[in-house]
This record gives structure tokens, sequence and C-alpha cells, in this order.
């Protein structure tokens, strides 16, 4: 994967970083932790500059957003379950990786969209529950390109400081994933408390 990853970009520069990013959201086993830290290393290298390689990776993903959202909005919820559980193993998207999303998208509401950038394992399929509750198609690019800008940002920017260590980003993210799902939770309940407590006031 690295070497398939490393070959387009270095061929295509940044329509290639677009390419890879627009298929990490259409195929999620395409890992971005892998592929914006190694944007970073080329541009420590001076091959690439930041802000286009940056904006490179995000209009791929917002790209790459659109297929699902519109499944999502044309499909529906159930079909798209079904689907998965016949064809989810040629792309590994299960019924239970849409039910995730879904959970997100509900708990959170538009906001989710947001958040679910933030998140590997939420981050690709969030765009289906999106489609699914007709969420309208300005705030969800909206959302989705201000959480993606950051998660491109700082994936960039990791992989430019690490310099040859790179793939580190990849190595450590998995943990700093599950801290940040687990901060959004509880700030998820705090929020909850604090709105039971307003309406009993």
């Amino acid at each position: 994967m690295k070497e398939w990853i490393l070959q387009i970009m270095t061929s295509l520069n940044y329509v290639g970083i677009g390419l890879l990013m627009f298929l990490e959201n259409l195929f999620p086993p395409i890992p971005s932790e892998l592929i914006m830290p190694l944007a970073g290393f080329t541009i420590s290298q001076k091959q690439m500059e930041f802000f286009p390689a940056i904006f490179a990776g995000v209009l791929g993903t917002m790209l790459g957003a659109l297929p699902w959202y519109y499944v999502g909005k044309l499909v529906g919820e159930e079909n798209i379950k079904r689907l998965a559980d016949k064809y989810g193993k040629w792309i590994t998207i299960s019924r239970k990786d849409i039910e995730k999303a879904d959970q997100w998208f509900h708990k959170h509401g538009e906001k989710a969209v947001f958040f679910g950038r933030l998140v590997p394992g939420v981050r690709t399929l969030i765009s289906l529950p999106a489609g699914i509750s007709n969420m309208k198609l300005i705030p969800f690019l909206i959302y989705s390109t201000i959480g993606t800008t950051i998660w491109v940002s700082l994936l960039t920017f990791a992989g430019y400081k690490l310099g040859e260590h790179y793939e580190l980003v990849d190595e450590y993210l998995a943990p700093v994933s599950k801290i940040v799902a687990a901060i959004l939770v509880v700030a998820l309940i705090i929020w909850i408390v604090r709105k039971r407590t307003r309406n009993q006031m």
C-alpha cells in the first residue's frame, strides 16, 4: 500500500494527493493517515508546497464525500445495509460500520459531520447518515470542509515535522483517535446533563 501511494504521489504531485484522498473516501482501506503525512514529508524535502498540498487533500476529500452523501440520500438506510451485507466485503464496509456512523450522526446532529471528519473509522462514512437524514447540501459541505481542513492540516504538519519517520503518524494515531472519541463522548454527556438541568429549572 505504501509503495503504491508513494508512486502515485511522486508521479502526479498535487493531483496525486487529490486523487488519493478522493479514493480514500470511496474505499476506506486507503489510509489518509499515510497519504497526508507522506505529503508533509515531501514538503520537508522541498518537493511540494504546504498550502497547495493541503488544498489538494481537502478538495480530494470533499469530492470523495459527495458520492456517499448522495448514496445515503437516494438509496436509503435499509437498502444500503442490505447492499453492505451482500457486497461490503469488496470495499470493506459492513453493516456495523454504517450503523456506527449513523449513531454518530444522530447523537451529534449536523455537527457530527464536523466531528466525524476528525475520527478515523467514522470520517469516511459520516456522509452516509447525512444523506440518509436529508441534511441540506450547503451545511454538509461547510461542516465537512472545516473538519477536513483541520484533519488534513494536522496530518500534513505531523509528516512535515517527522520527516522520513512520517509513518509513525499512522502508528500513533490509533490511540490518539480513541482519546479524541472519548473526549467527544464526555462533551456530549455534559451537554445532555446541562440541557436537562435547564429544562427542569
